[in-house]
């Protein structure tokens, strides 16, 4: 049961994955003037791949506890604002807009950690690479903001 559930969530985390592919970053994106500390692009296919897998063990761990309904509503609500991002940033080249939608996101899943760990600690555990990591993009989306004023 285990792995129909994990196969499950990994095919939400590559729906939502696949905006990249619908929205990618483009022209646009590369003329943008960006911090020195961003990430070269092959760090972002290999980090989000590893994301997603962790994501997937814990949304199939998470389905399989006791007393899970609000976690499960947490899982679903980051996972929708995981693929809103990228149709925002890159899809309508809304700076702003991609800010908030990324604030959210990191709430999302800074209340998923906490929720997580309630039901299952280890499901809680592979969420913090994902409270990094979207930390990390939303201060690299807060220096694009401020160093291209004019396309936010």
């Amino acid at each position: 049961m285990f792995w129909l559930l994990f196969a499950i969530f990994l095919a939400a985390c590559m729906a939502a994955g696949s905006t990249g592919g619908l929205f990618p970053p483009g022209s646009w994106y590369r003329s943008l003037n960006k911090p020195p500390w961003t990430p070269p692009d092959w760090v972002f296919p290999v980090t989000w791949t590893t994301l997603y897998i962790c994501m997937a063990t814990a949304g199939a761990r998470l389905a399989l506890s006791d007393d899970n309904a609000i976690a499960m509503a947490m899982w679903a609500l980051q996972i929708a604002l995981n693929g809103l991002w990228t149709p925002v940033f890159f899809g309508l080249q809304k700076l702003k807009l991609g800010m908030i939608v990324l604030a959210c996101l990191w709430v999302s899943v800074a209340v998923s950690v906490v929720v997580f760990w309630q039901v299952d600690w280890i499901s809680g555990a592979l969420f913090l690479p994902y409270l990094v990591w979207v930390s990390i993009a939303g201060a690299l989306n807060a220096s694009v903001i401020m160093r291209n004023p004019s396309e936010a």
